[in-house]
């Protein structure tokens, strides 16, 4: 679904990301794993428009998206989660969720889908009303997913969903992550709890110093010793 060639990100002279290429199959959750610096967050803004590459190639279902403006690129079908959430803090549940449709017309099938996020994530729904900026760190996550989701994108860019959360809270997220996915969304996920990410993770790179390293099938590099001394310690 999404394929990445040859990718170099520059902050003015620093040269972040070196001829990366990957490429995350339709229906999948790949995952990009690495230290922090590596250049994880600079891949994901580069692919949805946020940052702009000094060359390289990104397409997503065989068009090419490279350099356009982060709603086309939304408009295609590709939402990302960014880190930190980043609700709209001073605007309801609800509020948010009507944001993550704004590139929609299809009233009965928003209709549908607060529905579909409810479903998904019943402590919303049960603080509707509420100012988005009150809730708990992974209510503020499930609300971020679920703004996403609101677009219908066919592919989801998830940066760092389980950062500053509780560890029962983690294994929800990721539960959460492996039911969208299960739905039909391909999922591209950057993610410092590498065991987690490896776990539900269909293939895997990962990043050093703005460079893939590594690549393999997600549970096989739990078991890789390079990976394991590097990144699950």
């Amino acid at each position: 679904m999404l394929k990445v060639e040859d990718l170099n990100v520059y902050y003015d002279k620093i040269h972040a990301i070196k001829g990366a290429s990957f490429e995350v199959r339709d229906g999948e959750i790949c995952t990009l794993i690495g230290a922090n610096g590596a250049g994880k967050t600079t891949i994901l803004q580069t692919i949805s428009g946020l940052l702009q590459p000094k060359s390289g190639k990104i397409t997503l279902d065989g068009s090419e998206i490279t350099g356009r403006a982060p709603n086309k690129i939304l408009l295609q079908g590709l939402a990302q989660v960014p880190e930190g959430r980043r609700v709209f803090s001073k605007m309801t549940v609800l509020e948010n969720l009507e944001m993550g449709a704004y590139t929609r017309k299809d009233a009965a099938g928003i209709r549908e889908d607060y529905e579909m996020v409810f479903q998904s994530f019943p402590r919303l729904k049960e603080r509707i009303h509420q100012q988005a900026g009150t809730l708990s760190g992974g209510e503020q996550q499930m609300l971020a997913i679920g703004r996403a989701l609101m677009s219908r994108p066919r592919m989801l860019l998830l940066d760092e969903p389980s950062m500053g959360l509780a560890p029962i809270l983690v294994d929800e997220i990721f539960s959460i992550i492996r039911q969208v996915n299960q739905s039909g969304v391909t999922v591209l996920l950057v993610e410092q709890n590498a065991a987690k990410a490896l776990e539900i993770a269909h293939y895997s790179y990962v990043l050093a110093t703005g460079q893939i390293v590594s690549s393999g099938e997600g549970k096989s590099m739990l078991t890789d010793s390079s990976v394991r001394s590097a990144y699950l310690g």
